[in-house]
């Protein structure tokens, strides 16, 4: 009984910390990169076509609705967290395209831009 509270205990402070990764990501995204639009944000069909890239390719890690899981020893962030929602297009794309790997987050650079536009616009959905 105490070890599972222990583990309890390891997984709510875990999730406390983890947010969206560390956030150090941020302080690496250029004014000009943070500054770019979606340019799919006002297409009706790309939440849904985003909804669909992450089914298959990010759910495994972040979970079917996307709200973070643990995954071996590391908690994969909840992406409907504050520093997500108040990220920008820019940001997320940036993201999205450059990966960090030190916080375990592949980059999805191989996808085409609108890919990664339509997944930008399906994570600025669920806000």
């Amino acid at each position: 009984m105490k070890l599972s509270g222990v583990m309890a205990c390891l997984l709510l402070v875990g999730m406390a910390f983890a947010g969206a990764g560390d956030g150090s990501w941020l302080r690496k995204v250029s004014e000009k990169d943070r500054a770019r639009l979606n340019p799919l944000a006002n297409d009706p069909d790309a939440a849904a076509a985003g909804a669909k890239i992450y089914a298959e390719h990010c759910a495994s890690c972040h979970g079917d609705n996307a709200e973070g899981k643990m995954q071996g020893r590391h908690y994969r962030p909840n992406l409907h967290s504050r520093r997500v929602k108040e990220a920008t297009p820019g940001q997320l794309f940036w993201m999205l395209t450059n990966g960090s790997l030190r916080n375990g987050m592949p980059s999805w650079s191989r996808f085409p831009e609108p890919e990664r536009w339509q997944l930008v616009t399906y994570l600025k959905s669920l806000h």
